[in-house]
C-alpha cells in the first residue's frame, strides 16, 4: 500500500514539472522568439483601426436605387497621446470656434456623459467631417499628436421622398450599447427609424479590425503583421423593398400642402406600394453633421412631420366600413343580398330619430345599399346582425362580430415591419359591460358602429388592408415593406415569407359586395374616382372631426376582377370623400397600372395638385415655405 501510494506521488510530481516546463518554454517562444509578439507589446506603436462595413443599398421593387451611402470621416483622439497640438490650426481646419476645442475636451472627459473615456482609447473627438474637409486636414495631421480620422458613411436619399419608411441613422444610445453586449459602443451608428431600425441587423453588417504601424507623429506606416491579426469587415445585405418609389413621389405630390396619408398595397402579396405621410420631409434633413439640429426642428413642428400617419393615425372610418357591416350580416345569415329597404329619410329606433345623409331610391338589395350609402339601410342591417336570435345574449353575438373585425385585421396591428404601429379600436365586449353594465346595452346603445361611427377607430394602413381582403375575396397577407434582403456573402434571400391570413367571412359571401362597390364609382357616391378602361372597386366616406371640417376618405381596388392595387387615402379637413380622397386614389391607381393619367383628367390632377388645406395654419406652401420639409438642393 505503501508503494502505491508513492508511485502515484511521483507520477504527480513529474506531471506537475513537465507543465511547468511547457509554459515557461512557452513563454521564452512569445517574449524572446516571435517577434511579432514582441512587436504587438510596443502598443505604442500599434494601433487597433475600426473598419466599419459598408451598409446595405436600399431598392425599390423595380430595381432603382433609393439609399446608398457617401464618405465622411470621424476625427478620432487618443487621449494620452494628444500633447503640443496645434490648438489654433486644428479649429481653423475645422472650422469651429478655438473655446469649442476646449469644450469638446470638457465633454469627452465628463464621465456621466461620456462612459467610455480612456486616456488609452481612442475618443470621437469631431463627428462627420466631409471628404473634402478632411482632405485638407490630412495635410497637416502631423501637427496634431494622437489625432487621426476614421472614415464613415451617412446615408443619402436620392429621391428625397418615404422619409418615414426608410427611416434615418444616428449615433446609438446607452439603451442600445447595454443591449449589444459589448458590439456597440459610444459614437457608433445605428438605424434609428424606419427599415433602417427593423432591419440593423441586415443593413449594417459587422465591423471588422485593422492593426496598423504609427510614427511619431501618428502617421500610419503600414500594416501591422502584414494584416494576420485583422479581421474583415463584412457589409450589409441589400435590401430590396416593395415600394414603387415613382408612384411614393407622386402620392407625395398629390398630398403636398394637405394632411393626410395614402397607403397602396398589392393585395395578392400585402406588399406596401406606397406609404405617404403627409405633410413629410425630405429624409437627407437627417444625414450627416445636421442631423441634430434638423431633428430639433422637425420635433418641434407643429405639423408633425416625424409622425408616421399611416401607422400611428387612427380616425373613425364613417361609411368606408359599410362594406364589413354588410359582410357581417351575409356570413351570419341574418340577411341575404337581395335584403331592401325603403328610407324614408329618418330611423326611428328605440326613441332615436336618426337622418339619412341624402334623398335616394328604395333600396332593393345590398348593391344598391352600398352605391347609394344609405344610413338607414346600414342601421338596419346592424342591427339584425346585433339582433339575431340565435344569440342567448347581446355580448354572445358582439363578440362574434368584434372577432370578423379582427380577422380583417381591424383593433390588432397588421404585423407590418415598421417601427411602430398602433392597434386602432374595435371596442371590446368588455368596454361595453364596463360602461354601461352587463344589461345595459343592446343594439341601440351602440348603433352608431353599424356606420363606422361611436368607439370605432382604424390607420389608413387598416382600411388599406381591410379592402385588399375584400379584394381577395376573404384573405390577407400581413403586409409589408421589405421584399428582399440578399446576403452579401451567399447571395442568398433571407426574408422569410410572410403569414397569409384567412377572415370569417365565406368567398362566395364577397360576389354581392364587390359589385356594389364597383357600383358605388361607376354611379355613386365615388363617381369622382372613375377612370375610363379601369374598372375601379370602392367606397367613400366622411369620418366625423370634432375639432374642425370632417375628414375626406376613400378605401377601394382595381380592377374589379384580379386586383392589383388596393389604396385607402386620408386627407384630414378635406370634407366629402368624393371631394379630395376618391379623386386622390383614383390617380394614384392610373398612375400605377397605366403608368400616365388621360389628357382629360389632367384638370382633376391639376385641382389637387394645387390645393392647399394649410393655409389655416399659416402654411403658404410646403414646397418653399422653410427646409423643414423638404432640404434645398
Amino acid at each position: 500500500m505503501k508503494d502505491l501510494f508513492k508511485n502515484r506521488r511521483l507520477f504527480f510530481q513529474i506531471a506537475f514539472v513537465l507543465i511547468a516546463l511547457a509554459f515557461v518554454l512557452r513563454l521564452f517562444y512569445v517574449q524572446v522568439v516571435d517577434t511579432k509578439y514582441v512587436s504587438l507589446a510596443r502598443n505604442n506603436a500599434i494601433k487597433a483601426l475600426d473598419v466599419y462595413p459598408t451598409r446595405g443599398f436600399v431598392y425599390d421593387r423595380n430595381g432603382e436605387l433609393i439609399v446608398y451611402n457617401e464618405a465622411i470621416y470621424d476625427l478620432m483622439v487618443i487621449p494620452r497621446q494628444a500633447k503640443n497640438v496645434d490648438s489654433v490650426k486644428l479649429c481653423e481646419l475645422l472650422g469651429i470656434p478655438l473655446e469649442r476645442y476646449t469644450e469638446r475636451w470638457e465633454e469627452l472627459k465628463d464621465k456621466k456623459k461620456n462612459r467610455g473615456y480612456s486616456t488609452y482609447k481612442a475618443q470621437t473627438f469631431w463627428k462627420q467631417v466631409s471628404q473634402k474637409d478632411y482632405s485638407r486636414l490630412q495635410e497637416f495631421l502631423y501637427l496634431f499628436p494622437g489625432f487621426y480620422g476614421q472614415v464613415r458613411t451617412i446615408r443619402h436619399y436620392p429621391h428625397r421622398v418615404a422619409a418615414t419608411i426608410l427611416g434615418d441613422v444616428g449615433e446609438v444610445d446607452d439603451k442600445t450599447i447595454d443591449a449589444s453586449e459589448g458590439y456597440y459602443k459610444p459614437g457608433d451608428y445605428v438605424g434609428k427609424s424606419g427599415i433602417e431600425k427593423v432591419y440593423e441587423k441586415e443593413l449594417g453588417g459587422r465591423r471588422g479590425k485593422r492593426l496598423v504601424f504609427v510614427d511619431v507623429h501618428n502617421r500610419e506606416q503600414g500594416s501591422f503583421g502584414d494584416g494576420e491579426f485583422d479581421t474583415l469587415a463584412i457589409s450589409g445585405s441589400n435590401v430590396e423593398t416593395t415600394l414603387n418609389i415613382a408612384l411614393q413621389e407622386y402620392g407625395e405630390a398629390l398630398m403636398r400642402n394637405k394632411k393626410g396619408s395614402i397607403v397602396a398595397i398589392e393585395p395578392s402579396t400585402g406588399e406596401i406600394l406606397a406609404l405617404v405621410s403627409s405633410p413629410g420631409y425630405d429624409p437627407n434633413l437627417l444625414c450627416g453633421a445636421v442631423r441634430g439640429e434638423n431633428f430639433k426642428k422637425l420635433t418641434k413642428d407643429t405639423l408633425l412631420p416625424l409622425y408616421s400617419r399611416p401607422t400611428l393615425a387612427t380616425y373613425p372610418p364613417g361609411s368606408t366600413f359599410k362594406t364589413l357591416v354588410a359582410l357581417i350580416a351575409l356570413q351570419e345569415g341574418v340577411q341575404d343580398e337581395n335584403y331592401g329597404y325603403v328610407c324614408s329619410g329618418m330611423y326611428f329606433f328605440a326613441g332615436l330619430a336618426l337622418k339619412c345623409s341624402h334623398h335616394h331610391p328604395p333600396i332593393a338589395n345590398v348593391i344598391q345599399g352600398l352605391q347609394q350609402s344609405c344610413n338607414p339601410y346600414f342601421w338596419q342591417t346592424f342591427r339584425n346582425t346585433i339582433e339575431n336570435p340565435n344569440y342567448k345574449k347581446i355580448q354572445d353575438i358582439y363578440g362574434k362580430w368584434v372577432e370578423y373585425c379582427n380577422s380583417f385585421g381591424l383593433g390588432v396591428k397588421t404585423g407590418i415591419d415598421l417601427p411602430s404601429e398602433v392597434r386602432g379600436n374595435i371596442p371590446s365586449v368588455k368596454y361595453f359591460n364596463k360602461l354601461y353594465g352587463e344589461k345595459g346595452w343592446r343594439s341601440s346603445t351602440i348603433i352608431s358602429l353599424g356606420i363606422g361611427q361611436g368607439e370605432i377607430l382604424v390607420t389608413p394602413l387598416q382600411m388599406a388592408n381591410l379592402y385588399a381582403a375584400v379584394a381577395n375575396k376573404g384573405y390577407w397577407f400581413t403586409p409589408h415593406i421589405v421584399k428582399k434582403i440578399t446576403n452579401p456573402v451567399t447571395g442568398k434571400n433571407e426574408l422569410k415569407p410572410f403569414e397569409k391570413h384567412i377572415t370569417k367571412i365565406a368567398p362566395e359571401k364577397f360576389t354581392y359586395v364587390n359589385e356594389g362597390l364597383f357600383s358605388v364609382v361607376e354611379a355613386g357616391t365615388a363617381r369622382s374616382a372613375r377612370i375610363e378602361g379601369i374598372t375601379m372597386c370602392g367606397k367613400t366616406g366622411t369620418a366625423q372631426n370634432p375639432h374642425g371640417d370632417d375628414h375626406s376618405m376613400f378605401a377601394g381596388y382595381a380592377p374589379k376582377d384580379n386586383p392589383k392595387i388596393a389604396i385607402a387615402v386620408i386627407v384630414e379637413n378635406g370634407g366629402f370623400g368624393s371631394t379630395y380622397a376618391a379623386p386622390i386614389a383614383s390617380l394614384m391607381v392610373e398612375k400605377y397600372l397605366n403608368d400616365t393619367i388621360q389628357t382629360k383628367r389632367l384638370p382633376i390632377e391639376k385641382r389637387i395638385m394645387e390645393a392647399n388645406l394649410l393655409r389655416k395654419y399659416g402654411i403658404v406652401d410646403t414646397a418653399s415655405a422653410s427646409n423643414t420639409f423638404f432640404a434645398k438642393d
